[in-house]
């Protein structure tokens, strides 16, 4: 297959800018006018773009308008590099593998064109534009205007005389680039939309491309990546944190957000087409929903619980599921430090006190942290750092956790719930949201717990009977308790809240805010999203929590095939059978099972028949297969 000759526009197309604006820009950084002319130059720039006004005079007029000197295109031309399009920064090297199939063709100035085309290992001589000229002083005083360029259909004229063979394709932003196309000088015309989009000349090209990655895949190039970043949609729900949208979007990937959660029937419409979904605690991705998601390959809890998200009908699907497991912990602990303290002291109560306009000074039932014992069930991440915390301030720490925990400073492992329970003057739950957690603290263990004790619960709302709770505040049995989490919860923050803990003394209720900081918030957005950017661009499962781990690199000068399957004999020789039989040559390939799937990513010499991967969708026990490149 012949490789095409494509021919760039430049403004606004490999570089995300108009020239002559930046150019108002410096030029005008004094003027009193400044702004009038700038938008007068903008409007311009449209109607030339758009083509309701000839090129040639809106040259003529944008350069008319500006003091432009010498010094103003040479700053510009020294910036154009760190400019880029997006998409186009991302595929230098492919472009740079395809610069001698390269024109860049543009009404825009040699001069500041030039540093941007040797950065994409174009030559000069394939490089059509304007020429300025200048006075003696340096001041520009128009461009060449015996360059077809500088005059309308000046395109159309420079490409008609390279006398091109073979397929061309044109990408640009404006009616100049289209005009190539309907002159017949150009087989396909992808608009670039980018940077800008223009309607009429969407309405004339032949494709419309929001990236470069888009174009490469259309014309059957080695892009970047296999599939156009900019058509794999990310849909994020509640409000995920804006770094975790400017992460996805500078990748390329095509990025809609929700505000709010949404319900069963809701997230079925909505999860049409959609690739990647990213939700917090409040959406529940159940099996009914992952049944009926037409597209969708990876999912971030940008959060730290996935209770909330059916894993094994994701499993089953070969959906990878994403969590930030540590990127809250210091919110939480610091949050139960406070209000354990204010429990200790009775600050909530008191303060309530004088706001009512009562003054109640008095010692009784104030106590110190220094010499308690702080009892943790759960000692993970949160349970481990509170301990840490907790003996900085004077408390004794003991903890207990189902699995084996090392102990960090003097801290002391207990046996069993109940023992902890005993011994302890607060206790404060880290568990995780697995069934067996329900109801974990009831009654029966409220009746064990030491006469005044304090209990917090910032970990999973249906870990805690909250009517025996009720029942063991109302009597005296304890002392205090706060709670972050609910067994049920408002869905938005305009829905009423009740529960039994409500108006009782010395009891702080807290609206699930535990992991709720603005530093936990952009610190989960990054994680969630870097894990999902790791998986989506390289096939890394570090931290997925629900397929087997793999950390990997990025692909480099191979293919890399990525094959989800169901934990099985034989599948990894009829994989490899297939890709024999497919001709392809296996450069690395590595294997990871857990007890329920299996991860088989192999990278193959790019050299192979197109449709030559088909047939490894149809190895026995295959969920789910993808291409990397």
């Amino acid at each position: 297959m012949t490789a095409p000759t494509l021919i760039f526009d430049f403004d606004s197309t490999l570089v995300a800018f108009e020239t002559l604006e930046v150019l108002a820009e410096l030029s005008l950084a004094d003027a009193p006018d400044a702004a009038a002319i700038r938008a007068e130059i903008a409007a311009l720039t449209d109607q030339a773009m758009a083509g309701s006004l000839g090129f040639g005079e809106a040259l003529e007029r944008r350069l008319a308008l500006l003091p432009l000197k010498r010094e103003h295109v040479e700053a510009l031309a020294e910036r154009a590099v760190a400019r880029l399009a997006p998409s186009v920064a991302r595929n230098v090297e492919t472009l740079r593998g395809h610069a001698d199939h390269i024109v860049i063709v543009s009404g825009g100035f040699r001069e500041v064109i030039a540093p941007v085309a040797r950065h994409l290992g174009v030559p000069d001589e394939r490089i059509l534009a304007n020429d300025l000229i200048y006075d003696d002083t340096g001041r520009v005083t128009g461009a060449d205007r015996t360059n077809p360029l500088s005059m309308d259909g000046g395109k159309v004229t420079a490409i008609g005389a390279l006398d091109l063979s073979g397929p061309v394709v044109m990408v640009g932003d404006g009616w100049t680039d289209a005009e190539v196309r309907l002159a017949g000088l150009a087989d396909r015309f992808h608009a670039f939309c980018e940077v800008v989009r223009r309607p009429r000349v969407v309405e004339a090209a032949d494709a419309v491309a929001v990236s470069l990655d888009e174009v490469l895949h259309a014309e059957a190039l080695i892009g970047r990546w296999s599939y156009p970043r900019s058509r794999i949609r990310v849909l994020l729900l509640e409000a995920v944190h804006p770094a975790a949208v400017k992460a996805l979007e500078d990748a390329g990937y095509s990025v809609e957000c929700e505000s709010g959660a949404l319900d069963e029937d809701a997230l079925i419409e909505r999860l049409k087409g959609v690739h990647v979904l990213g939700l917090r605690s409040k959406t529940v991705l159940s099996e009914r929903v992952i049944e009926r998601a037409d597209r969708l390959m990876a999912v971030g809890a940008f959060c730290i619980g996935t209770n909330q998200i059916d894993l094994d009908a994701a499993s089953r699907r070969g959906i990878a599921v994403f969590n930030a497991p540590y990127s809250n912990t210091r919110s939480v602990v610091e949050l139960a430090i406070g209000v354990l303290i204010a429990l200790m002291r009775g600050v909530v109560d008191r303060s309530t006190a004088m706001h009512e306009g009562r003054w109640i000074k008095s010692a009784k039932g104030s106590r110190e942290l220094r010499g308690k014992t702080l009892g943790i069930v759960g000692y993970g991440a949160i349970g481990s750092q509170l301990s840490v915390l907790a003996e900085a301030l004077g408390m004794r720490v003991i903890y207990h956790d189902l699995s084996e925990r090392l102990a960090l400073g003097n801290a002391r492992p207990v046996d069993s719930l109940d023992a902890l329970l005993a011994e302890a003057d607060a206790v404060s739950l880290h568990v995780d949201g697995r069934a067996g957690n329900r109801m974990l603290i009831g009654a029966a263990q409220l009746a064990r717990m030491k006469p005044g004790a304090l209990l917090l619960n910032l970990s999973r709302g249906h870990v805690v009977d909250v009517d025996a709770l009720a029942a063991a505040l109302s009597d005296g049995r304890l002392g205090g308790a706060a709670v972050d989490v609910f067994p049920e919860e408002p869905r938005t923050n305009q829905d009423p809240f009740d529960s039994p803990l409500r108006g009782l003394a010395n009891v702080i209720l807290t609206p699930h805010v535990g992991g709720s900081t603005e530093e936990a918030q952009e610190a989960i957005g990054a994680f969630a999203a870097s894990r999902l950017l790791g998986y989506l661009n390289r096939g890394d499962t570090t931290f997925c929590v629900n397929l087997p781990n793999v950390q990997l690199s990025d692909v480099q000068g191979a293919h890399r095939l990525l094959h989800i399957h169901q934990n099985q004999p034989g599948v990894l020789a009829a994989l490899n059978q297939a890709l024999s039989d497919a001709g392809l040559n296996i450069l690395g390939q590595h294997l990871k099972t857990d007890g329920r799937t299996g991860y088989v990513i192999t990278d193959v010499d790019r050299d192979y028949q197109a449709g030559a991967l088909e047939v490894l969708k149809g190895v026995p026990g295959t969920l789910r297969f993808r291409t990397l490149y």
